[in-house]
């Protein structure tokens, strides 16, 4: 075989072709991501204040923080809200 003759097209098509459909379904699966841990940190928000330890009002980028940082968030959100505000 000669490689003069080898269309790298062959190769290259697929690979970009697959390369497009993961970048589509990471683009499609973001906001259901966003959206499960908003309804998580809200969950999580509304747990931390029936403890009466701190109250953190419940909006939706307070649901945010707490959902992507976990526990984390919660207590940067006490820090913030209580110390620095």
């Amino acid at each position: 075989m000669e490689w003069e003759m080898f269309d790298f097209g062959v190769l290259l098509g697929p690979i970009i072709g697959v390369a497009i459909i993961v970048v589509l379904i990471q683009l499609v699966s973001l906001p259901f991501w966003l959206l499960k841990n908003s309804v998580l940190g809200a969950i999580m928000l509304y747990l931390f204040n029936f403890l009466n330890v701190f109250v953190i009002k419940i909006t939706f980028i307070h649901c945010l923080i707490v959902g992507i940082f976990g526990v984390p968030g919660i207590i940067g959100l006490v820090i913030y809200l209580n110390y620095f505000k």
